[in-house]
């Protein structure tokens, strides 16, 4: 899948040589290793790499859920390194200014639809905008699902439902964590499409773990990593070109 959008440029995340280590002596590993890259806003990146090749803790650290060893982190136009912002601070950034989507839905099976989108309005003692909640709902294509609960839906549906939560908050950035991996092809690709479409007509940020290169084709920009590093990135991929790419990565060339 080609693409499309010029690109911004405006930044939506930053890392500047950031390195995440863990254990010690021996038993150090390291799973990125000294990583710049910057994303521009109002686009779609997918992170791709052989399993252990750092893909999680790069969306783990750039998304503020884990602290690099060393490095910056910049999200949209703070002038502040995430790593140096309290726990409290952390947490406040990722309710108010991050969206995040997870292979897992992530539901409380007790609240519907409606309910579980506006959660993190709620948490963070923010007002819903009735407008705004019936825009989100029409987008991610639930006006008729608002009252159901999770279990009254398929999971493509409750996938949808997680979409529209992480966008109630109009967010800086969405890290979508391979958001089509619990779902069959069918599935996957009326979701990828919904991503795609985000970032199209709401200029949306969003930055995508996934190993399958067909989800990797919706995205403007590939970005390839082996043992930590970066080794490639490119743009305009199709699925079977990343596919390609793929075996020639780390361990696996």
């Amino acid at each position: 899948m080609v693409r499309r959008n010029p690109v911004s440029t405006e930044v939506a995340v930053r890392l500047e040589s950031v390195t995440k280590a863990y254990g010690k002596g021996n038993g150090l590993v390291t799973a990125l290793n000294d990583v710049s890259v910057a994303m521009p806003r109002g686009t779609f990146t997918a992170i791709m790499g052989p399993s252990g090749s750092g893909k999680s803790t790069f969306l783990h650290c750039a998304a503020g859920l884990d602290r690099p060893t060393s490095g910056r982190i910049f999200l949209g136009s703070m002038s502040s390194d995430l790593s140096t912002l309290s726990e409290s601070q952390l947490t406040e950034l990722r309710r108010d200014r991050i969206g995040f989507v997870f292979q897992s839905f992530n539901l409380l099976a007790a609240l519907t639809v409606q309910q579980n989108v506006t959660l993190p309005l709620r948490l963070a003692g923010r007002r819903t905008n009735r407008a705004h909640l019936a825009d989100t709902l029409a987008r991610v294509g639930l006006t008729d699902r608002a009252k159901h609960l999770p279990s009254q839906l398929s999971g493509g549906q409750q996938q949808r439902v997680a979409i529209a939560r992480a966008l109630i908050t109009q967010p800086d950035v969405i890290f979508a964590d391979e958001p089509t991996g619990a779902l069959d092809t069918v599935t996957a690709r009326e979701i990828l499409k919904l991503l795609r479409h985000t970032v199209d007509t709401a200029g949306q940020t969003i930055v995508m773990v996934t190993h399958d290169p067909v989800a990797a084709s919706y995205a403007d920009a590939v970005l390839f990593l082996a043992d930590g590093s970066i080794v490639d990135t490119g743009t305009g991929f199709t699925a079977d070109q990343i596919a390609d790419r793929m075996t020639h990565l780390g361990a696996w060339a």
